[in-house]
C-alpha cells in the first residue's frame, strides 16, 4: 500500500505559464484605449499670420456686461438689438480693432454665453477678457 503522505515525484514544468502575460497585455490594452482619445484630440485654434506695424496701436472697444444682464459699449448703454450690428461693424473695420470684454462676477453664464456667441456669429477675432480679478476667489 502506498504512502499517501508522501508527495509525488516532482517534475519540471514543460509548459510555459503565459497567463501573467495575458494578463499583463490586457491592462496595457485597456490604457492604450483610455488614452488614445487624449492623445489624438485636438482644438483648432487661428493664430494672427501678421503683425501689426510698429508703433501702430489698434482701436479698443469695451463691451461691459453687468449683474442685470445690460450691456454697455464703450461705458454707453446698448440694446441687445444693437449689439450684432455693432459687432459686425466692428469686424469690418480694416484697422482692425480689439474688441475687450469685461463681465461681472454677479453676471449669469448663460447671458455671457449668448454674448460670447452672438461675437462668434458676428466674425470678431481680435477680442480679450479684462478685469478678470474678481473670479480669482470663485476658484
Amino acid at each position: 500500500m502506498p504512502n499517501l503522505m508522501t508527495p509525488p515525484a516532482a517534475e519540471p514544468m514543460r509548459e510555459l505559464n503565459t497567463t501573467p502575460l495575458i494578463d499583463v497585455m490586457l491592462v496595457l490594452l485597456v490604457m492604450f484605449l483610455v488614452a488614445l482619445p487624449v492623445l489624438t484630440h485636438k482644438v483648432p485654434v487661428e493664430l494672427p499670420s501678421g503683425g501689426l506695424a510698429e508703433g501702430v496701436v489698434p482701436p479698443t472697444h469695451r463691451l461691459s456686461i453687468t449683474p442685470s444682464g445690460a450691456i454697455f459699449w464703450d461705458d454707453r448703454p446698448l440694446s441687445n438689438g444693437a449689439l450684432g450690428p455693432r459687432l459686425r461693424e466692428l469686424a469690418a473695420d480694416p484697422a482692425l480693432p480689439m474688441l475687450e470684454i469685461a463681465a461681472a462676477s454677479e453676471a449669469r453664464y448663460e447671458r455671457v454665453d449668448q454674448i460670447l456667441a452672438e461675437i462668434s456669429r458676428a466674425g470678431v477675432t481680435r477680442l480679450g477678457f479684462v478685469d478678470n480679478g474678481a473670479f480669482a476667489d470663485g476658484f
